[in-house]
């Protein structure tokens, strides 16, 4: 399975996780030049912009250990021009991330869901 594939899978899994969870899908894979968000999904009047990482086994250490500095701030511009775009969305809003550990038949070890990344 590509790296494609892995987080499309992963994606799917969080999806339904937080579905679970009560949040209301409002959109996924939404890309500009900054880079893109996973997965945007309601909390009640919250809208979460959902950064997901997934990974078979602990080889290279836990999947959310993977979301540097760097990226979050990527993320934060795209939730900027995202909240631009659709400015009948712009409310409170938060950015999550969710870890999903895999074993190599793609079964689900572990999900760990992460409220309000930030810099640190």
């Amino acid at each position: 399975m590509s790296s494609v594939s892995l987080g499309k899978l992963g994606e799917n899994i969080a999806l339904k996780h937080l579905k679970k969870k009560g949040y209301r899908f409002v959109d996924r894979n939404f890309r500009s030049k900054f880079g893109e968000i996973d997965l945007i999904l309601r909390d009640k009047k919250t809208l979460v912009f959902v950064e997901v990482k997934t990974r078979r086994g602990l080889k290279y250490g836990p999947p959310l250990d993977s979301i540097q500095p760097y990226k979050i701030r990527h993320i934060i511009k795209t939730v900027q021009y995202f909240l631009l775009k659709n400015p009948r969305l712009n409310c409170s809003y938060r950015l999550d991330a969710v870890g999903i550990l895999l074993d190599h038949n793609d079964n689900v070890l572990h999900i760990r869901h992460v409220n309000n990344l930030t810099i640190d």
